[in-house]
């Protein structure tokens, strides 16, 4: 049946519906329509035309209301196959791409810039060395305006690398959406004008008692729709403030665009079907030299059928109609001399089980093109405690690490990509894994040149004489940590002593101090607590003996 013979039949009214809410799920999405007719009592049947293709027709649910008693007898879908040109659609898709390429090629050209300065910086970084060493061993050149070099070179240098790589990463946004955009246009260049494509019609049963307004509402569940977590973790080092900006990356291609919808995002997984999976027999066996690896994909294959079996099973369970009601309120503000700054609409949450759900907002617009669009789910501010890291046999300078506690009364963060920065500076990427409400977590947000630590290799002495026919060499290292800031701060600073692979070569600990005692694998680590503009030595001997017709590797420290 086509859609003309749908409008032409007396018994049959089709409607004109929109799509007023939307629930992403991690691999599908829900859809509800509604629309409203006037029945006068003969119609048999509601129509809605020309659906997309991705619908799962076993999803299909049917409620309504309105001003006369109407029964709903039954839901079913309707396979329509149409024809339309693609050219109109393959023109639209070339200069989405030609405004993307644009976009691309201004990000390239900030890129060569940053590198022409970052080059310069590098540049000026080498030939200084020479020049301010003989100055200051000449006493020409004093201290302070040699600090004031390294810091204008650090800083910069910093500035550069973080700009650089800010710009590659909205350099592979941009890749994303090209290549998307152009899967869609080579998908386009393989169909001949006209493109004969299939749709779906809904088609509603009803028994109305007599004429009146009926408000239809139908909800069914489409593929090829997603959402992501996506954070931007902004860091305050001066007030010790993170800024969480909680995203989601949303992807649809479903056939029909989301404008002005409903939007919510669950983080349920329908897909996983009703029913545990079934454990098939686990076999071991000898090797024979006639056993195929055929039989091992067979087993795998057969589960696969089983688990598939499982998620067909009831599918519709999943997707029961809630019916859901929302208030809007409208008003109007006096005009103000000052620029009133933007708000930013975040999502509600609710939890039910294990399952979290966020409701963006009433007025969303989700195109369907296939590249990913960002909506904000909530936008706050945590205080964190900073901590710093040390490995000073590796780098001179410690690491900042931001301790986070996600509030109990938060929202659980899904696992998902983190750009972090660092005082409005890109430092870096980090996967962000499963965080609970009252869980704590951790951000590694790079170098801190505030913190100086100087490691020195203080003595090396290999005995005279053997004792007990073993040669005992003695080692000793000093180390100096310097706080530079203006505030206490906290240290975990790691050494490590080396470690035998041979029961011939011993290793022990003479002395460390501060006080402690090694752990796994040699390793040594000091917890202390640096006031500002403090200065701290710690310090650590180890010997090693061994025979003296051995010959030792990886002492060269």
């Amino acid at each position: 049946m086509t859609d003309s013979e749908i409008l032409d039949s007396d018994t049959i009214k089709t409607l004109d519906t929109r799509i007023s809410e939307v629930t992403v799920y991690t691999d599908r999405a829900l859809i509800t329509r509604r629309g409203t007719v006037s029945l006068t009592g003969n119609e048999r049947e509601l129509a809605i035309a020309s659906l997309p293709a991705t619908i799962d027709t076993e999803s299909v649910r049917a409620t309504g209301s309105g001003t006369i008693a109407v029964r709903l007898l039954g839901v079913r879908s309707e396979t329509i196959f149409s024809s339309e040109p693609v050219a109109d659609r393959t023109a639209e898709v070339t200069q989405q791409i030609q405004e993307l390429e644009t976009q691309k090629r201004a990000i390239e050209d900030k890129i060569t810039a940053r590198k022409i300065q970052l080059n310069f910086v590098q540049g000026l970084s080498e030939k200084s060395i020479g020049s301010f060493s003989s100055g200051i061993a000449k006493q020409q050149v004093g201290l302070t305006e040699t600090g004031e070099l390294l810091n204008f070179l650090g800083t910069n240098y910093l500035k550069y690398v973080s700009a650089i790589a800010e710009h590659q990463r909205q350099q592979q946004e941009l890749d994303k959406q090209i290549e998307a955009l152009q899967q869609q246009l080579h998908q386009l260049w393989q169909v001949q004008t006209p493109d004969y494509h299939q749709s779906f019609n809904i088609i509603v049963a009803i028994e109305a008692s007599g004429s009146g307004n009926f408000n239809l509402e139908v909800s069914y569940v489409v593929e090829r729709a997603m959402w992501v977590p996506l954070y931007d973790l902004r860091v305050n080092t001066t007030t010790n403030q993170i800024n969480l900006n909680y995203l989601a990356e949303i992807n649809q291609n479903t056939g029909e665009d989301w404008a002005g919808v409903a939007l919510t995002l669950s983080t349920a997984k329908p897909g996983l079907g009703t029913l545990p999976p079934k454990l098939e027999p686990w076999y071991v066996d000898i090797l024979h030299s006639t056993f195929k690896l055929q039989n091992t994909k067979s087993i795998a294959r057969n589960r696969q059928i089983s688990s598939d079996h499982s998620e067909d099973s009831d599918f519709s369970d999943h997707y029961e109609f809630e019916r859901r009601s929302s208030d809007s309120a409208s008003g109007t503000a006096d005009a103000e001399p000052e620029p009133i700054e933007a708000e930013t609409i975040t999502a509600e949450v609710s939890r039910e089980g294990g399952t979290v759900s966020f409701q963006v907002g009433g007025n969303t617009n989700i195109p369907s093109d296939g590249t990913p669009h960002k909506v904000t789910i909530f936008s706050e501010n945590y205080p964190f405690k900073p901590e710093y890291i040390a490995v000073p046999r590796l780098v001179s300078f410690a690491y900042l690490q931001a301790v986070v506690v996600n509030p109990l009364t938060g929202a659980t963060l899904l696992p998902g990509k983190a750009n972090i920065f660092r005082n409005n500076t890109f430092v870096g990427t980090m996967q962000l894994e499963n965080v609970s409400p009252g869980e704590e977590f951790k951000l590694n947000l790079g170098i801190d040149e505030s913190l100086k630590i100087d490691r020195e290799l203080v003595e090396r002495q290999v005995d005279k004489k053997l004792i007990s026919q073993q040669r005992r060499t003695s080692y000793a290292y000093r180390l100096n940590v310097t706080n530079l800031q203006q505030v206490q701060v906290h240290l975990t600073l790691k050494e490590q002593l080396p470690v035998s692979r041979n029961e011939q070569i011993k290793v022990r600990s003479t002395l460390t101090n501060p006080k402690i005692v090694p752990g796994e694998m040699g390793i040594l680590e000091w917890i202390i607590s640096l006031p500002p503009q403090a200065k701290q030595e710690l310090y650590y001997q180890f010997v090693v003996e061994h025979s003296p017709d051995l010959r030792i590797v990886g002492l060269d420290i």
